[in-house]
């Protein structure tokens, strides 16, 4: 009788095919307790992402037992929580790089520690080692006014350079401060864009241009990026943003020189936007200004009517102002804008001021 012998590589793939099942049932997808979540805020121009799974209290004792205190948590369940912020920040004041990091806590009754560790894959908080910290805080928790059964993490308190990222579970609320240097990163940002397609156009140079005017930073490459943006189109927006930037920079007869040659070529609708604008920077006086330069070159009209019921309407003369703002109105081509007018007519029935 002839004996068969197995040659190791069939021996394998016997051993697979037994194994296989085995591996399959382990691999299947299946519902998780703590199911996974995703939150996102934006700060300025900065991303913040969390993702996390959501633990239920399911009538457990949480903290001081499920979560013991004076130990490293997960903050969630399952893998590792993390956090990842697109650009660096500062987390109570403290700086930290852009990046993902995993987020853990260590929960007391008074204060708790907020770590930010350079390893984000870790399962939960086993493999956590201090050594890999890139950040640690101490915050203080706080109530809350109604019990959270699912974990989750909120953004509060939200501000344009700041928010309060905050984990809330069960009647607690942990939150962390996340701030932004939004003048940095925006200019940062705007140099980049200005690199590409940007910098043939003049909306984006003005654009970049009024961002530094507005925040008096960076005058000189706000100037350059003026400059630009007239080269690519003269119009009045850019020559006005240079006039603007000339006067922050203390060169009175240059500002002026430009001013005159944006008026040159203003039209209503430009100059009129443009003493509005001067409104909300709280510079009324320079406002009227304009509105008399636009009732004066513009008197048929709807922006010539307007600027005439603002100027009327600052010396108290209501009824004359409703009478030009109702002449405006019958002159509007759009509905929109008859609608925006009668708020207007409005409040100077109510005998208000329309430019407060």
């Amino acid at each position: 009788m002839k004996t068969i012998t197995l040659q190791p590589f069939v021996l394998c793939l016997a051993v697979l095919a037994v194994a296989a099942p085995v591996f399959a049932q382990n691999d299947l997808n299946l519902p998780d307790v703590s199911q996974a979540a995703e939150v996102k805020q934006r700060i300025a121009l900065t991303d913040i992402t969390l993702n996390y799974h959501r633990p239920l209290v399911n009538g457990r004792k949480i903290w001081g037992g499920l979560v013991p205190y004076g130990k490293v948590w997960r903050a969630g369940a399952n893998e590792n929580t993390t956090i990842e912020f697109s650009d660096p920040v500062s987390v109570e004041g403290k700086p930290l790089a852009k990046g993902t990091y995993g987020l853990h806590m260590i929960p007391n009754q008074d204060s708790w520690t907020v770590i930010f560790s350079k390893t984000n894959t870790g399962w939960g908080s086993y493999s956590y080692d201090q050594k890999e910290d890139a950040l640690r805080v101490d915050v203080k928790p706080k109530p809350l006014a109604e019990q959270k059964e699912a974990l989750e993490f909120d953004f509060e308190d939200l501000k344009p350079t700041s928010t309060a990222v905050t984990l809330k579970w069960e009647k607690l609320g942990v939150p962390f401060t996340v701030s932004v240097n939004d003048a940095d990163q925006t200019l940062q940002n705007i140099r980049a864009q200005l690199k590409g397609r940007g910098q043939f156009t003049w909306q984006a140079l003005d654009e970049g241009a009024q961002f530094c005017l507005t925040r008096k930073i960076n005058l000189d490459e706000a100037l350059r990026w003026a400059d630009a943006s007239i080269q690519n189109e003269e119009r009045f927006d850019n020559l006005s943003t240079k006039a603007d930037i000339l006067k922050a920079l203390n060169r009175p007869d240059e500002a002026k020189t430009v001013w005159n040659q944006a008026l040159k070529i203003a039209k209503a609708p430009q100059l009129y936007t443009y003493g509005r604008q001067l409104q909300n920077q709280k510079k009324g006086a320079e406002a009227m200004d304009i509105f008399k330069e636009v009732a004066k070159r513009f008197p048929q009209g709807v922006y010539g009517s307007l600027a005439q019921a603002r100027i009327k309407s600052a010396a108290g003369d209501f009824a004359g102002a409703a009478t030009d703002a109702k002449q405006a109105q019958a002159e509007a081509p759009t509905d929109a804008q008859k609608q925006s007018i009668q708020a207007l007519i409005t409040r100077l029935d109510a005998k208000q001021d329309i430019n407060k």
